[in-house]
């Protein structure tokens, strides 16, 4: 596990930047934390990482937000809205699991009891973003080398 201390959202977003370069298809990274922890602002750095120039933005009420133009095509998840298995299956998410792309999952803590085991997956990443206060992040995550 590695560790990063974001001091500002730009700071967060650079680090998400350094995983979209490094990205790779099929890879899958899973995030947890609070509302208001800066899930987005990862995911807007990884767009970037990738070449991505579409304004991102959550998809909490869409669940999928899809971007193309990259060196690799984002699939953006948010699971706030869904908390039992069911509803995850009948959303047909599964398929993101595995994606032709990239997949960013937020509060994917969610689907730890989904639709199948997330560590069967070619590349996982688990990123956990805590608030430590004002403006700074503790984010810990898998050793992705980027």
């Amino acid at each position: 596990m590695a560790t990063f201390i974001s001091h500002s959202p730009v700071e967060t977003e650079s680090l998400g930047e350094e995983w979209g370069r490094a990205a790779q298809r099929g890879w899958v990274i899973a995030l947890s934390g609070e509302l208001g922890a800066g899930k987005t602002q990862l995911v807007k750095g990884v767009a970037r990482g990738l070449g991505i120039a579409a304004r991102v933005h959550s998809p909490t009420f869409t669940l999928v937000n899809e971007y193309g133009g990259g060196r690799l095509r984002l699939f953006h998840l948010d699971l706030y809205r869904l908390e039992t298995r069911e509803q995850i299956l009948s959303a047909g998410l599964e398929e993101f699991l595995s994606p032709d792309g990239l997949a960013v999952i937020e509060w994917a803590e969610r689907l730890e009891d989904g639709p199948r085991k997330l560590d069967d997956e070619k590349k996982f990443i688990r990123a956990k973003i805590e608030i430590s206060g004002g403006t700074e992040r503790k984010i810990v995550y898998d050793d992705i080398g980027a």
